[in-house]
């Protein structure tokens, strides 16, 4: 410890001899006792020095400076002698930080102190001068620049400013810079990996200049960035986008000549607004929407910095930043100070990519009775060309108004028209999707793949709150999947699109059917007959109310291209509107050649409709031709035609009965929270979220191949039904039919997750194609037919409803025979098998176990005996009555 002088032991001494070595060098005041007499001579003193003055540059100020013995030594009594070892630099901070928390529980505390403690100092102090002891400490190195600016800890409290003025203020800003910095270096998922610095290391290993972060993680940890980044997005993603190159240019010190910016995309904003539903209250705010890309420009540059130069004296202006609302202009010449005129300087201005596309509401979002609304959306630096028309995208971005010259013509000065500045674009299509899928997600579908009754389990959850109707069923099942499109040498192209067409009588949920694929397909637009033209099915020219130039939209079947177009109503369309849809449906492409516009745009899609018989009921004594008002050349590009008739069954008009009422009480609006008994629920449905995964991954990462296809049986069965439909004139029967039986053979290995298609898959399609065929034909030439190609009509036909209709007929005769015998009051009935087995085999089933095992079977009480070989029945009301 250092030692002090022993004059410092007098302060009163040490300021006398002070004072009398300045004035007088030679004479020695000697000290006073009294306190106020040496008071009162330093006021004499003082009084002199106003007159006269201090020397202190006289010949003899040496003597303010010469030794003294006597004063300059220690004081022995507090000096320490003692020897002490080495201390090392952990004992040393050690040490430091114990006296300091000794001091601070003393009450004690230093200017120094790195903590942020109350200093009653710190009120009387000159904040000027406080403010230059830190620019000291900060020029020596003691402390860093960014601690002149305190940290705030409240930082939500804006002090009456608005936001957008709060955060552009040095310090907020400072301290949302250190908060963002913070969460983009330290935020961890569940698995403690670093989420952002992993993406940050990923985005530059693919040398891209943007990454994503989700909101709710910002809001999870950040809250009050989260809470500022509406409000003022503009300012907040200016911020971040700094924030994130600083951290880019740590990692990689020369990502610069990458790129020059770095974007931080926002993502999974919780609140989804509508585009009709934007008002001023959303202007200036970051929002998030959902629409359908139906129109884009090309990619041009904008200007981002610009430097201009002096056309008279070749001096280079600049840079200045161009914004989006008006152009910059340099005033004068620095260098010759004229008004100009200036030049852009190509070479040193910095450009951006800009594109600008349209937004329309998705189809199955507008409500009823209202035309879609519309809105531009500017896409900038490295969003551009990510959607093309058709595209659904989800599109975060900062919706502000834009100055519109043509628009404040019309509508008078104050109208501005509004535009959303994206900051993120999610293109929703299947591969989206499949990436969204989990570990979890797929392996659950895998597992399901390896249940031999997958196909039976799909085709129960399409459309379960529809009684019946397996075939359709099946049919949707198949064209939702699809085939395997090829297009071998890029010459000819054979579509892989199934296409369905559902006919019938009113009232037997044709339309309902269409709904449901809507819903259930990845990507499906919805159109009815009615109020569908041909240009609004396919595409259409119009002039731009603004440039004035010719631009090209997109109808429905191209804004369902890759997914499914369903047309309901398909007989109302006007014959010129349908064969517009001709090309559309075989070869995919819809070829444009007006107003100087030739083109061809792509319709890889489905097309599902339905439709109504000329006379409103299906008549069964005619063929399909005479029913449907279709010409060949549309039937024919159909892969699957589904015949719907509403036949009057006692035993299905009860089941149907009883489903329907059934199902009203269980989605009865009071039982909505209610969980449904199990056993109410089909065991082989599938939860419809799972299905829609199911079809997804299957389309994505399933591609089967034909292998050893029995071409034999196809080529047999081909020219059968040639001769049949030539004998019959019903349905004309081409070379696209083999086409569709090899599209259904792969949707069907594909439903089973094959990659290669078997004998199992082609006789589905053999047997989806006869039943086509055979429910198209004249009600007296089905059953003929239906005799011919019985074999490949019964292939994993489920018989037990066949089957249970045979055994009531037994049961009822034996009741019947029962009461002529005055035994009418018997409960229970015996059926031998035998008899079963015998119209069985009529049928070509032999194997009645699985029968035996059906749900069918049991609910309707009849019980098995194989000891004795004979079915019992229990004797019900019901029974009785009939």
């Amino acid at each position: 410890m250092s030692g002090r002088r022993e004059s410092e032991s007098s302060p009163v001494r040490s300021a006398v001899d002070a004072r009398s070595a300045m004035t007088s060098p030679v004479q020695d005041f000697e000290p006073f006792e009294d306190e106020g007499a040496l008071l009162g001579d330093m006021s004499q003193l003082d009084e002199m020095e106003e007159d006269d003055g201090e020397g202190l540059f006289e010949d003899n100020m040496e003597n303010d400076y010469r030794p003294m013995p006597a004063l300059d030594r220690y004081d022995p009594d507090i000096l320490d002698n003692d020897e002490y070892d080495d201390m090392s630099q952990g004992d040393r901070m050690a040490a430091e930080a114990e006296i300091r928390r000794r001091e601070r529980e003393m009450g004690i505390l230093r200017r120094d102190d790195r903590e942020l403690f109350y200093d009653k100092a710190d009120e009387d102090e000159d904040p000027r001068q406080k403010k230059r002891r830190m620019a000291e400490k900060a020029a020596t190195g003691e402390t860093e620049d960014t601690e002149l600016i305190e940290s705030i800890e409240n930082l939500e409290d804006t002090k009456g400013y608005t936001i957008k003025e709060w955060v552009c203020m040095i310090g907020p800003r400072t301290e949302i810079v250190n908060r963002f910095k913070n969460f983009l270096r330290t935020y961890v998922n569940s698995k403690g990996h670093y989420v952002y610095k992993d993406r940050v290391r990923r985005m530059c290993e693919n040398n891209q200049s943007s990454f994503t972060v989700e909101f709710p993680n910002l809001a999870n940890k950040e809250h009050v960035l989260a809470y500022f980044l509406p409000e003022a997005p503009f300012q907040m993603l200016e911020i971040f986008n700094e924030v994130a190159k600083e951290i880019v240019l740590t990692i990689f010190p020369s990502y610069e000549r990458v790129t020059n910016e770095i974007h931080v995309r926002i993502s999974d904003l919780p609140l989804i607004e509508e585009l009709r539903t934007f008002r001023k209250l959303h202007v200036n705010q970051l929002v998030r929407t959902l629409g359908v890309v139906t129109a884009t420009t090309g990619v041009l540059p904008q200007l981002s910095v610009v430097k201009y130069d002096c056309n008279k004296c070749g001096f280079i202006l600049g840079p200045f930043v161009q914004s989006q609302n008006a152009e910059v202009q340099p005033g004068s010449c620095p260098e010759c100070q004229s008004m100009g005129p200036f030049m852009i300087n190509m070479e040193q201005t910095v450009y951006r990519n800009y594109q600008k596309v349209t937004l329309q509401e998705s189809p199955g979002r507008i409500p009823p009775g209202r035309v879609p609304r519309s809105k531009e959306c500017i896409l900038l630096a490295d969003l551009c060309d990510r959607c093309k028309p058709g595209d659904e995208v989800d599109v975060t971005g900062v919706y502000t108004n834009n100055y519109d010259g043509s628009l404040n013509t019309e509508q008078g000065f104050p109208v501005f028209s509004t535009v959303i500045f994206a900051n993120h674009l999610v293109v929703k299509d299947c591969k989206q999707i499949v990436q969204s899928l989990t570990d979890d997600d797929i392996n659950a579908i895998v597992k399901m793949s390896k249940d031999h009754r997958i196909a039976d389990r799909i085709i129960a959850s399409v459309a379960p709150s529809i009684y019946g109707h397996d075939y359709i069923k099946r049919a949707l099942a198949l064209a939702l999947f699809g085939g395997e499109p090829k297009n071998p040498g890029q010459k000819h192209k054979v579509r892989g699109d199934i296409n369905v067409l559902i006919c019938g009588d009113p009232g037997t949920a044709k339309s309902q059917f269409l709904k449901f694929v809507e819903k259930i397909a990845p990507r499906a637009v919805f159109s009815t007959g009615q109020g569908a033209s041909a240009v609004g099915l396919t595409a259409y020219v119009r002039r731009n109310p603004t440039t004035r130039e010719w631009t090209l939209e997109a109808g429905a079947l191209v804004l369902a291209d890759q997914g499914v177009c369903l047309i309901d109503e398909f007989d109302k369309m006007n014959d010129q509107d349908r064969t517009s849809i001709h090309e559309a449906m075989e070869q995919q492409s819809i070829s444009i050649s007006k107003a100087g516009i030739v083109t061809s745009l792509q319709a890889r899609c489905s097309v599902i409709a339905a439709s109504n018989p000329m006379g409103g009921r299906y008549d069964a004594s005619m063929t399909f031709a005479e029913n449907v008002n279709l010409s060949d050349p549309i039937l024919s590009r159909f892969d699957i035609l589904c015949v719907v008739r509403d036949e009057v069954d006692p035993i299905q008009d009860q089941h149907l009965a009883k489903f329907v009422v059934s199902s009203h009480i269980k989605h009865h609006p009071s039982k909505r929270d209610e969980l449904i008994d199990s056993s109410d629920v089909d065991e082989l449905q599938i939860p419809q979220e799972m299905l829609k995964k199911y079809i997804v991954y299957a389309k994505q990462n399933v591609h089967p191949k034909l292998q050893n296809m029995d071409q034999d049986k196809v080529a047999n069965i081909y020219s059968q039904l040639r001769q049949e439909s030539l004998a019959t004139g019903s349905l004309p029967i081409t070379v696209r039919h083999i086409e569709s039986m090899i599209r259904m053979a792969e949707a069907h290995a594909r439903i089973h997750l094959r990659d290669y298609v078997q004998e199992d898959d082609v006789n589905m399609a053999v047997r989806m194609m006869l039943e086509s065929f055979v429910e198209t034909q004249k009600y007296s030439v089905m059953k003929s037919m239906r005799q011919v190609f019985q074999r490949y009509l019964l292939f994993k036909k489920d018989h037990s409803e066949l089957l249970f209709y045979i055994l009531r007929q037994l049961a009822q005769d034996q009741l019947t025979f029962l009461r002529g015998t005055n035994a009418s009051e018997a409960l229970t009935i015996e059926i031998d098998e035998k008899d079963l087995k015998d119209k069985a085999k009529q049928l070509d089933v032999h194997d009645l176990k699985p029968f035996y095992q059906s749900k069918v079977f049991e609910s309707n009480n009849f019980i098995y005996d194989s000891k004795r070989k004979i079915i019992i029945h229990t004797v019900t009301d019901n029974d009785v009555e009939d």
